[in-house]
């Protein structure tokens, strides 16, 4: 090889030698040329025996053509593809990625243009192109269906004034929600939100309650209009001051209990972050726009309007019988106190029958559902030192099943490298795989809207298949869907510490015994790698140094023959980079150890073979070992699928096996929250999704009880009380009756986006307290008996209070098919349903039963 490489060294030369100057003329010369064909380079001396020259050809093989492949990558059509061409095509992938700040739409047409525009001139015509993944068409039809949803809403909630109050009191408010939502997109923009799919959801969800104020105050002015009638210069600013302190007041306790999700930490803070932040901008928003435009609307279109129709007062009048008999029978009367004390025994059986359905299941606790996606990906690792062709076998194999489900478009399998990353890659690190033993396949599924079935039905049919094929040929296959949040390593991950990482490694094997055993656990794979043989070449140094051979050249020898050794380059006309020369055996004879051997490596008396210098000793490869924080750690992961379908409930049913017994001779230390202190004592760490859940709710149950102190505060300094704010928020817990209940109708998962669903309503519900409260203190200060008062107060807000509630419903309702924020939307509809009405009983009740003695006695 030495030999060789000097022989390339001195002979591909050449260089500009200067120039020579004469006649007034200056000519360059260049000396020698550059080996730049097969030809040339088979042509080359490389010796000289008894004067005969020895030629490259004479002892190697020189041709040129592909280097040895160490990755596979491949097309393969499916049944749904339009024109499906059979078989797996050699395929090269392109992965085009945005700039911060850019538009993913334009960014991905622009692309699709311009290799449009490539075609016949760098892309042949006889290569075909396919877009296997195109994020801004995914985003653009996102975002049309949201913007087509948000406007829809929009009419929903006037067309719901419409009916309610009359034409132009629907004109008012939807005038009112154009420019609050015109104005906080623009406040998003200035905050540096994009619109994306989480931002609109904030905006559809917020229609209900950006409307409220406006509702609230185009409904007292048209009730005063027809109750007393006159001057409207004169009416409205009585009837906007009527109702201006609580409405202030609502509008602050909604943004406080809103606003503090804002800062949610870990991966779901800057995902959730839109959500509050364009809430209670366009809350804050709303507000002015309800007492700077509204009332200028209502001067300017209600001004020619006569006295039609359904007044507000019979209305009201006509509602008084029924709140004489749904809250005056627990006002006054010798049974009174009785029922009041059978009312709250019953709410409170409510509450904790809802809260009961988490206990059996009826409602399931996840971090996020899995969202319908057109795409999920299959990996595959097999025992380390399989051969590439091996993996790229077994993915044919999986091809194979995978092309018989009817929705898969096409699949791209890439063996011994990784397919682009995406958004899984970006925790479980899949762009770093890369290996003989490693695979991915990219399975893309037609338009949900072309199918029946969601993609986690898809991924949960194909898995008992594909596991089984792997582990046929000894290997490990994870259906890997695309996360509806923040990725984590795996849905259920254990990380393992101890003192010694073999210990560490039969902890890690037994515990993952235990998740194989683990009903509903699949996916289960550890990171201990499986031996692989290998062969450790040990150098007699002695010997070697008798024969006058150094060790440097016996490595090099070995080297070249099994991996190549690059001596030069080829410098072709038209190669655009230069073409490497490499010397290397050939690969059936790299396939036998003893060929290698068999080498010869110039010494002080000629050649000697390899095999009297070097004893070959089988081995086996050291194996990696894995660190997190500094510690060694081993993880064991898996996933849940079926049943609960929810990790959280796998995780804690082996939190709960491992308490009772012990693993591989050693009692466990489990730690939930916090990695062990020490490291030498062995120990088990939960992560994965139930880390981020926990960090999740842990931090969102922090912003609802800042919210509720919040509350508290703006409501003691509003009412100058502190017994009256726990009245007004006593109805909070009311909305547990309706949340937990209509997870359970419908079949949802309770999730990070109910949550958030519930911290809204408590906002949404101490509103229509508020308003109720504060009815009540008016009339008693103006001659009314406290009693008539609590119950007037029910017939007279019942109209606002509802037609509020049912704007928040109506926000919900339109987000309700979204796989992600349903549970959302189901928190609207259900808690502002039922929490709504038992708000409009309890608590005139609750004012009486406990209001102080200075506001019994006004």
């Amino acid at each position: 090889v030495e030999a060789l490489q000097r022989a390339l060294a001195t002979a591909n030369v050449a260089a500009d030698a200067g120039a020579l100057v004469a006649g007034d003329r200056a000519t360059r010369v260049r000396a020698g040329a550059f080996l730049g064909t097969p030809a040339e380079v088979a042509e080359l001396v490389v010796a000289v025996r008894d004067g005969v020259p020895i030629h490259l050809r004479d002892v190697a093989d020189v041709a040129l053509g592909p280097d040895r492949p160490d990755q596979y990558v491949r097309f393969v059509h499916g049944p749904a593809a339009a024109d499906p061409v059979p078989g797996a095509h050699p395929a090269v992938t392109l992965a085009i990625a945005k700039k911060p700040g850019t538009n993913a739409v334009a960014v991905a047409d622009a692309v699709i243009e311009r290799f449009a525009q490539l075609r016949g001139i760098h892309v042949p015509d006889g290569v075909e192109a396919t877009v296997t993944r195109n994020y801004g068409a995914t985003a653009e039809d996102k975002a049309q269906t949201l913007i087509h949803k948000l406007i829809f809403a929009t009419l929903s909630v006037v067309a719901l004034v419409l009916v309610a109050l009359g034409w132009r009191e629907a004109v008012i408010v939807g005038i009112a929600v154009v420019v609050t939502l015109a104005v906080t997109l623009f406040a998003s923009w200035a905050w540096g939100f994009t619109l994306n799919r989480v931002s609109l959801f904030a905006l559809i969800f917020s229609i209900g309650i950006l409307v409220d104020d406006a509702i609230v105050v185009v409904e007292n002015v048209h009730r005063h209009m027809v109750r007393t009638g006159g001057d409207l210069a004169r009416l409205i600013p009585a009837a906007v001051d009527e109702v201006g302190g609580p409405t202030i007041l609502a509008t602050f306790t909604v943004i406080a209990a809103i606003l503090p999700m804002a800062f949610v930490t870990g991966l779901m803070g800057p995902y959730m972050c839109p959500i509050p932040i364009n809430a209670s901008i366009g809350m804050l928003l709303s507000l002015l726009v309800a007492f700077v435009i509204t009332p200028w609307l209502c001067h300017r279109l209600l001004g020619g309007k006569g006295h039609h129709g359904e007044s507000e007062t019979s209305a009201a009048d006509r509602l008084l019988p029924l709140f004489r008999v749904l809250v005056g029978g627990f006002l006054e009367g010798p049974a009174a106190r009785r029922r009041r004390w059978l009312l709250l025994l019953a709410v409170l059986v409510l509450i904790a029958g809802s809260v009961a359905l988490v206990g059996t299941r009826d409602v399931v606790l996840k971090m996020l559902p899995f969202d319908n996606k057109s795409e999920f990906q299959v990996v595959l690792d097999m025992p380390e030192g399989t051969a590439l062709e091996r993996t790229a076998a077994v993915l044919d194999e999986l091809a194979v099943a995978l092309g018989e489900v009817p929705e898969v478009t096409d699949l791209q399998l890439y063996a011994g490298t990784s397919a682009p990353i995406n958004f899984n890659g970006l925790v479980r690190q899949y762009y770093l795989r890369r290996g003989d033993h490693l695979g991915d396949i990219q399975v893309n599924l037609v338009d949900k809207a072309q199918r029946a079935r969601q993609s986690h039905a898809i991924a949960l049919d194909v898995r008992p298949r594909l596991t089984s094929i792997a582990a046929r040929h000894g290997g490990r296959v994870k259906v890997v869907e695309v996360p509806p949040g923040p990725p984590v390593l795996a849905p259920l991950v254990a990380e393992v510490y101890g003192p010694d990482h073999a210990g560490q490694v039969r902890v890690a094997q037994a515990l993952r015994a235990r998740f194989e055993a683990a009903d509903g656990v699949v996916d289960v794979d550890d990171s201990v790698e499986a031996p692989a043989r290998e062969w450790h070449l040990r150098i007699d140094r002695a010997r070697a140094a008798r024969a006058g051979v150094s060790q440097r050249a016996i490595v090099t020898a070995i080297t070249a023959a099994l991996r190549g050794a690059d001596l030069g380059y080829l410098h072709e006309p038209t190669a655009r980079y230069a073409v490497p020369v490499r010397a290397e055996l050939p690969v059936a004879a790299q396939a036998d150890l003893a060929r290698v051997l068999d080498l010869r490596v110039r010494g002080t008396a000629g050649l000697v073979p390899l095999t009297e210098l070097v004893v070959a000793e089988p081995a086996t490869q050291a194996p990696s070992i894995l660190h997190k924080d500094l510690l060694p750690v081993v993880y064991v992961t898996g996933d849940v699928a079926g049943g609960a379908d929810s990790p959280l409930y796998g995780m804690f049913a082996l939190f709960g096996d491992l308490r009772e017994s012990e693993v591989a001779g050693q009692r466990l230390a489990q730690h939930l929250i916090e990695p062990p202190a020490t490291p030498y004592d062995y120990a088990v760490k939960w992560d994965g999704e139930w880390q981020v859940t926990y960090d999740t709710f842990r931090d969102m149950g922090l912003a609802y009880s800042i919210g509720l102190v919040l509350i508290y505060l703006l409501v003691v300094a509003q009412f100058r009380a502190y017994l009256v704010p726990l009245i007004i928020m006593a109805p909070i817990p009311l909305t547990i009756i309706g949340v937990l209940p209509g997870h359970a109708l419908l079949g949802a998962q309770f999730t990070a986006t109910s949550m958030i669903g519930m911290i809204v309503l408590a906002g949404i519900i101490v509103r229509n307290s508020i308003l109720l409260v504060d009815f009540v203190n008016q009339e008693h200060a103006g001659g009314v008996p406290f009693a008539e008062a609590v119950i007037r107060s029910g017939a007279v807000r019942a109209k606002p209070i509802i037609l509020t509630g049912l704007a928040a419903m109506l926000g919900g309702l339109f987000i309700l098919d979204d796989p992600i924020f349903n549970g959302l939307a189901i928190a609207l509809l259900f808690g502002v349903a039922v929490s709504t009405l038992l708000t409009l009983v309890v608590i005139p009740v609750l004012f009486y039963a406990f209001a102080p003695a200075s506001v019994r006695g006004r």
